[in-house]
């Protein structure tokens, strides 16, 4: 049984991580998720060089070029994310979009670490 505290409270608790229960004849289930996948430092890369040019790019005049770039980078940066990595096929799209959209790819820092991180994984 639960003693009163200063304020006349009956429980107090101060943090909780994790599931829990009160009272009597109580069954608690806790599920913990699957650990997100290791991402290696050449995909780590492409993903921070993805969302700094998405970023950049949200100032852009809209293009299709940039609509569709911007998609793509879109699914780069979700792919990385839940896979671990950008596999062949989204790298090859990813690299089409940029050369499509190369006169304003070409502007930015961004861009240009994109096209490396790509050209990097993709073997030239």
């Amino acid at each position: 049984m639960a003693r009163a505290d200063e304020r006349g409270n009956g429980i107090h608790i101060g943090s909780v991580r994790g599931a829990f229960a009160i009272g009597d004849h109580n069954t608690v289930t806790h599920h913990e998720g699957p650990a997100a996948p290791a991402v290696d430092p050449a995909q780590e890369e492409l993903l921070r060089a993805v969302r700094a040019l998405r970023d950049d790019l949200s100032r852009a005049v809209e293009s299709p070029q940039i609509t569709a770039l911007s998609g793509e980078l879109a699914e780069t940066e979700t792919e990385i994310a839940d896979h671990g990595a950008a596999g062949p096929g989204r790298l090859a799209r990813l690299r089409t979009a940029l050369a499509d959209a190369g006169a304003v790819v070409g502007l930015l820092a961004s861009g240009a670490a994109v096209s490396q991180a790509v050209a990097a994984l993709a073997g030239g």
